[in-house]
């Protein structure tokens, strides 16, 4: 689960990382009051939304002055911002942070993320501040510094040190910068973070170290012992059929395609999308209903892609093992009387009660289209 920056940085505020002033508001009016509060110049206003490269979109502004403050407001709260990370279509800007402005000397990069190969954490940190880390990584990987953590031993002192010193920071700042490390870790730990990024970390030409940004995501398997971070949740940033999908415990992703999926395994899934793609169509989801769906899952997993107006055809793949093929027989044919099937369906269904699901499905009535294996499901679905 992904939160605003403006949420990220009261977490950081919360674990004494230090953080520039200022607030988030929904309006120009609500802008300036956050303005005359802090009450110095420059300040910085920010669109928050789920994605990065703002900057680079117009996402962020500099006002010198009470009058430039209302005029971004203005300009921000209701654009549709377009970066690199929302795609083409962009997303609508519906509040902004107003932050103080600061005497930057130099911009890092600092993150932990997990690292499933070697089971560790890892503290990546640059020099590079400020720019597109992954085009650091590719063209100037030497500058990035990585250090494993045995989370079982958990962030030592020689850790903290390897990142202070790999940035070369002045000797005035490598105190309140360990601190800031550890402090960032206790956070990734105890909140189970699956990334915590700060782009840029800056050293001001005080020697004093301050997140000016941040980014924090959790790991959405742990959040049902986090109730205040599902608080944090905002769902118009997602997609609303992603949101109508975790109602019901589906993992669904939308994607650009015309082909609905729905599978029963996440590694099927993947391998189903890989073959649409290879038989000339586009999968327009991940759909893993999982191995415990029931009837009513099943309808509602059917539900939502037909609403999708892309989709053009349904592709559903099941391997019955724990999810038994006449359970999800009888979910589809519910949800496909109730919506209205308009568009080709093709089943190709393996495991266990196979036969009495193809039974309910031939004595359905519906104009569905059986595939013998994986491609030639995929080769029929094509066709459409």
């Amino acid at each position: 689960m992904k939160i605003h920056e403006y949420q990220s940085k009261e977490l950081f505020r919360q674990k004494n990382i230090p953080v520039p002033r200022g607030g988030v508001a929904f309006s120009s009016q609500e802008a300036i009051k956050i303005a005359q509060h802090i009450n110095t110049f420059p300040l910085i206003c920010k669109a928050q939304i789920h994605a990065g490269g703002r900057g680079k979109g117009g996402g962020v502004k500099l006002a010198k002055d009470i009058s430039d403050i209302e005029t971004m407001a203005n300009e921000l709260c209701g654009m549709t911002l377009v970066t690199h990370q929302t795609g083409p279509e962009g997303k609508l800007v519906k509040k902004i942070l107003i932050e103080e402005g600061q005497n930057i000397e130099k911009e890092l990069y600092l993150s932990i993320i997990p690292d499933r190969a070697t089971a560790k954490i890892i503290i990546m940190a640059s020099r590079a501040g400020g720019m597109d880390i992954e085009e650091v990584a590719e063209k100037t990987p030497d500058e990035i510094i990585r250090v494993s953590v045995d989370p079982l031993l958990g962030i030592q002192a020689y850790h903290l040190r390897e990142v202070a010193f790999g940035l070369k920071l002045p000797k005035a700042a490598i105190k309140q910068f360990t601190l800031i490390v550890q402090n960032l870790y206790s956070l990734f730990i105890e909140k189970d973070c699956s990334l915590v990024e700060i782009n840029p970390l800056i050293l001001t030409k005080e020697d004093e170290i301050i997140a000016i940004d941040a980014k924090v995501e959790f790991d959405d398997n742990a959040l049902y012992r986090h109730k205040d971070i599902l608080e944090l949740r905002d769902t118009d940033e997602e997609d609303p059929l992603e949101v109508e999908a975790s109602k019901y415990n589906l993992n669904y992703i939308k994607m650009d395609g015309n082909i609905g999926n729905m599978v029963n395994g996440a590694g099927l899934a993947m391998a189903t999308m890989d073959i649409i793609k290879l038989a000339g169509a586009k999968p327009a989801n991940f759909l893993d209903v999982g191995g415990g769906a029931n009837a009513a899952q099943v309808e509602n997993a059917f539900k939502i892609m037909l609403s999708d107006e892309n989709v053009k055809g349904i592709l559903i793949n099941i391997f019955g093992g724990i999810l038994r093929c006449d359970v999800l027989a009888t979910g589809v044919v519910e949800a496909a009387k109730k919506v209205g099937l308009n568009i080709p369906v093709v089943i190709r269904m393996e495991g266990t009660n196979v036969e009495q699901g193809r039974e309910i499905l031939a004595k359905s009535g519906l104009d569905l289209i059986s595939a013998s294996d994986l491609k030639d499901a995929a080769a029929k679905i094509s066709q459409i």
